[in-house]
């Protein structure tokens, strides 16, 4: 069992003291192993904070103890970690369920968040959603929870090119136990009243929000709620489903770059991605 820890395992990379701050907030069952794809390119701009959400990866027997969870707990972390290293300003990029975390972060500390990127962003409590809480702790009681985690990755990122998406998440996954990833379910249920909270809100961050537009769930909600905010942008990678920052990670982070440093960046671009095969898939470390 590894030692109790007061924060959240985190690894500092890039540019030295004095570039801007780039905060990195990762989806359920990922890890700061989720954007190795992003760390040489942004890493060159920007001074990167990779942290690893309580209970993933690395951040084992994060103190104090909850028997449940809620999304000021979880962004609450972050902040602690971003408060020990005295940072008073910085951009965030998030994915996934991390976006609904990085709301939270802006919520609670307004002042904190310059620009923001999020991709395969959530702005819905949607049917899928409902679906997802009321059947995962059922579920697990039936199926060990890695093989419930294996089928909703495969609802969300159901095609050829999203294998590599699956396939790094389901290995990130690991790391966690019954007991953990239950707390996590649980999590979604505090999510439907916070989501209402921050679509209706005015966001004041500039913000950029990626979506492959093959994201068959949450591309509706995400293209609603930009419409919406007049310092939100949509860019949408066509060719890719939710995990955008892994199928297309080259356009990606120009899209990424260019927006925290202030450049326009298109509506769309075309990416083509890689429908790795899965001899390839295993030959693949990290």
């Amino acid at each position: 069992m590894e030692e109790p820890r007061q924060l959240l395992h985190y690894e500092i990379k890039g540019k030295a003291e004095g570039a801007p701050w780039l905060i990195f907030v990762h989806g359920a069952g990922g890890s700061i192993r989720t954007w190795k794809f992003q760390e040489e390119h942004l890493s060159k701009h920007f001074r990167l904070l990779l942290i690893d959400l309580r209970d993933h990866g690395f951040s084992k027997n994060v103190l104090p103890e909850y028997d449940a969870y809620d999304f000021e707990i979880i962004a609450g972390d972050v902040l602690k970690v971003v408060d020990s290293l005295g940072i008073q300003k910085a951009h965030f990029l998030s994915l996934s369920i991390g976006s609904v975390i990085l709301q939270k972060i802006d919520m609670m500390r307004p002042n904190l968040v310059d620009r923001m990127v999020m991709a395969g962003a959530i702005f819905d409590g949607s049917w899928f959603m409902h679906m997802f809480v009321h059947s995962g702790k059922i579920l697990t009681y039936i199926l060990p929870f890695r093989a419930f985690y294996s089928i909703f990755s495969f609802i969300v990122l159901p095609r050829k090119n999203h294998r590599l998406s699956r396939y790094i998440f389901k290995r990130q996954s690991m790391r966690m136990n019954v007991k953990e990833y239950l707390k996590w379910v649980e999590l979604y249920k505090p999510f439907f009243k916070l989501i209402k909270e921050y679509v209706a809100r005015t966001l004041e961050p500039k913000c950029l929000v990626v979506m492959g537009d093959q994201d068959h769930i949450f591309f509706t909600a995400a293209n609603k709620f930009t419409d919406s905010q007049k310092n939100a942008q949509l860019s949408i990678i066509k060719g890719c489903g939710h995990v955008v920052s892994i199928e297309s990670p080259k356009l990606f982070n120009e899209l990424a770059s260019d927006f925290l440093n202030g450049k326009s960046v298109p509506e769309s671009v075309q990416a083509e991605p890689v429908p790795y095969k899965w001899s390839e898939l295993r030959a693949l470390k990290g």
